[in-house]
């Protein structure tokens, strides 16, 4: 019997040794910012720079904050997918309806150039001056930006199940199936004897994931503890640096919240500071079995990676988050988020707000946005030099 309990004993050490686990930051209460009410906008708001969304459905718009002014891009669309924009804030991917080509410009719609004339499906940013291009048939290179020999220039991938590759890196999110479920790992593509690092279930409601910008940081959501009232596991946050064999989880909203959800369908509900130190996103209580169904409000969270502070903005809440909340757009400098607010009752539809982070006060900058591809939404917030 001796033996037996011994054998155990070590096959359970072997097992928990050999597959790690996440460790887990500890997180103290809740901060939150709440002043009542959304602000008018000031004479002189800051940060400045351009707000690109739309205010109708047929052009993508600038919304120039310096001069209080907007105005129609011509030769655009309103778009989410391809409107990318550059880790220095100043130009912004996107497709030409005119020529279905993949494009660049200035966010004040100038200095437009082709980027990819075809065969390209998406474009990123992989550096300031190198794009990852990925094919219609999920082949994915890289390219510098002014290259002169396009076709020479293309350094191609290892690409297969993935469907996101590390910025200024190697690394990239793959699909896996293990025990009859779809899991996310994560790969390093230029060195296929490093072993993958499991990450997550890829599932609906719970499968986002963001690089910082520099690529150094990978930002993921899981599952976490199981809410016996909603009866359901909710999500939390972990991080990844790649190299590392451990995720850290980041968060225990199952603990302060009980089940929650972040974001909504789409994978892109999580959005990096421009340094690399936050993260913003929807948090949204799941009050039972079903994420699409059955939950309550939105509130704006911002989380701070290294220390695990958590900050919540009651300023503005909101029911319209399914399947999707509007995106989160940081400003350049890292103060204020952008996003797209419908208040109950005020009769005046959508409105463009920014959220001060550290006040926790909500501008509304203009109003009349327009839910051109079924939600109202922003697309970027960034300057021209």
């Amino acid at each position: 019997m001796h033996n037996i309990r011994l054998t155990i004993l070590v096959g359970l050490f072997l097992v928990l040794w050999i597959i790690p686990q996440p460790r887990v930051l500890a997180q103290d209460a809740i901060e939150t910012r709440c002043p009542a009410g959304i602000q008018a906008r000031p004479a002189d708001f800051q940060p400045g720079g351009i707000i690109l969304t739309a205010f109708d459905s047929q052009n993508l718009w600038v919304y120039d904050i310096d001069r209080a002014t907007r105005y129609p891009l011509p030769e655009t669309r309103p778009c989410l997918s391809n409107c990318r924009l550059s880790p220095d804030s100043q130009w912004l991917t996107y497709i030409n309806p005119e020529t279905t080509a993949l494009s660049r410009m200035r966010l004040d719609g100038t200095q437009r150039s082709s980027l990819v004339a075809g065969g390209a499906s998406d474009v990123f940013w992989w550096s300031t001056d190198k794009l990852l291009i990925w094919t219609p048939d999920h082949r994915a290179y890289l390219r510098e930006i002014d290259a002169l020999d396009v076709e020479s220039s293309r350094e191609y991938l290892p690409a297969d199940r993935l469907i996101s590759i590390q910025p200024g890196g190697f690394y990239g999110i793959r699909l896996d199936r293990a025990n009859d479920q779809i899991v996310r790992t994560l790969v390093n593509t230029a060195d296929s004897a490093q072993p993958p690092v499991r990450l997550a279930v890829d599932e609906p409601y719970f499968n986002a994931n963001a690089w910082s910008l520099d690529g150094g940081q990978l930002l993921y959501v899981g599952r976490g503890a199981y809410d016996e009232t909603a009866q359901i596991a909710g999500a939390e946050l972990y991080l990844l640096r790649p190299g590392d064999a451990i995720p850290r989880q980041l968060t225990s909203f199952s603990r302060i919240y009980g089940a929650v959800r972040i974001g909504g369908y789409n994978t892109n509900a999580l959005s990096w500071s421009p340094d690399g130190t936050r993260v913003a996103f929807w948090l949204i209580e799941l009050l039972g079995p079903n994420p699409a169904e059955n939950v309550g409000q939105a509130q704006i969270h911002v989380l701070d990676v290294a220390s695990g502070q958590l900050t919540a903005y009651c300023g503005f809440v909101t029911d319209e988050h399914t399947p999707n909340p509007s995106s989160l757009a940081w400003s350049p400098d890292g103060t204020h988020l952008a996003l797209v607010g419908n208040v109950p009752g005020d009769d005046r539809g959508y409105l463009l707000l920014a959220l001060n982070v550290d006040s926790g006060v909500f501008t509304e900058l203009s109003e009349g946005v327009f839910p051109a591809l079924g939600r109202p939404d922003v697309t970027a917030w960034g300057y021209t030099p």
